[in-house]
């Protein structure tokens, strides 16, 4: 993918409306500390695009990245580990469900998963939610360059079992050092799109 424009366009807090857009959409979901940012930078070859940050739960709107005026890439906001009150984190909880059970241009959902560490109860919680709106998300293994080479199956196998995925769920390992991973995305995005302009044509 040629990046040839990219604008963080807009920005939904909890008691925004959410956009009613015409491009279609890809979101990103993981915790507050799995590299979603870096992710979204590395994607876009951007260096600071996406705010990333030394204290996990920076991200608490979702933001619409607009992506050649082709698409949308969507940064949802972390789970996990951020200093809030339970009151905002269940607030969270609502802007993202009510932007799965609303958007009609989201395609697909990737949800990160830190490849080093078996996946948490909330990542367990959250694949099963995004299962529950009707979506199979695409599993981004992140921190790729973390492990050894000869570690790498064995920490696939690992969260394919802690997520107990759906049979022929994807699987990608990725490294915003070494953007191993960064192709592969692209290219299900792009096989996405031509199936979207096919069905509006």
């Amino acid at each position: 993918m040629v990046i040839k424009n990219v604008e963080l366009e807009i920005v939904c807090g909890i008691t925004s409306k959410l956009p009613d857009t015409d491009l279609m959409e890809i979101a990103f979901a993981g915790k507050s500390n799995v590299g979603k940012s870096s992710l979204i930078n590395a994607l876009l070859n951007r260096k600071s695009l996406a705010r990333t940050s030394a204290t996990p739960g920076k991200t608490q709107t979702i933001n619409f990245y607009n992506v050649n005026k082709e698409l949308y890439l969507v940064d949802l906001p972390g789970y996990g580990y951020a200093k809030v009150s339970p009151k905002e984190k269940e607030q969270w909880g609502k802007l993202i469900e009510r932007y799965l059970n609303t958007s009609k241009k989201l395609k697909a959902v990737f949800l990160l998963i830190d490849i080093r560490h078996e996946p948490t109860a909330n990542d367990k919680m959250m694949y099963d939610w995004i299962v529950y709106h009707g979506y199979n998300p695409i599993i981004i293994a992140t921190k790729l360059d973390k492990l050894k080479r000869s570690q790498i199956q064995k920490h696939i196998k690992m969260v394919k079992q802690g997520l107990d995925l759906i049979p022929g769920t994807k699987v990608i390992p990725f490294s915003s050092v070494t953007k191993q991973g960064r192709e592969e995305i692209w290219d299900l995005v792009k096989t996405m799109e031509d199936e979207e302009d096919d069905r509006t044509e």
